[in-house]
């Protein structure tokens, strides 16, 4: 439920004129740049922004992520996103943008991405501190109560 209490719902943009495409539309690649973004934001809501990372000399890559585009957005719709936690462990973070018209309050699109905390010296999968998942699960325990997009765990195929 778009703009239910308690989502992370920080992030703003608009759709810039250099992101339309040949149909007169939002191109789907650029849905990523700006998920990114949001995600960026999300990161250091949750406490693994910039300086954490520099200090900790940690950082997170996605694993995997799923979009929906539901509605066509033009050049200079404004975006509002929201961020729902999904789960998380001690490596992984489980998580679902909505993408909505800011003035309409339509949503757009949906990305479920599914990150991995990493060593930047290892390059390889590594716990996030225990600050960042007792952060995490005082998220969860609001986050659960919402409702979950319908995209939510789609696969994509001709039989849903």
């Amino acid at each position: 439920m778009p703009g239910a209490e308690g989502l992370f719902d920080e992030y703003r943009n608009v759709v810039r004129p250099e992101w339309i495409d040949y149909n007169d539309h939002f191109n789907m690649g650029y849905y990523v740049v700006v998920f990114d973004l949001a995600t960026d934001a999300w990161l250091e809501h949750i406490g693994l922004g910039e300086e954490h990372k520099r200090s900790h000399g940690v950082t997170t890559f996605t694993l995997e992520a799923h979009i929906n585009y539901l509605r066509e957005l033009r050049s200079g719709d404004p975006l509002r996103f929201t961020t729902q936690l999904l789960d998380f462990d001690e490596k992984r973070i489980h998580y679902v943008h909505r993408m909505l018209h800011a003035g309409e309050g339509f949503v757009a699109a949906t990305n479920e991405p599914m990150s991995l905390h990493v060593s930047t010296h290892t390059r390889r999968a590594a716990p996030m501190e225990a600050a960042v998942q007792r952060r995490l699960a005082e998220i969860q325990a609001v986050h659960e109560k919402i409702e979950r997009p319908s995209q939510v765990g789609r696969r994509i195929g001709l039989q849903q």
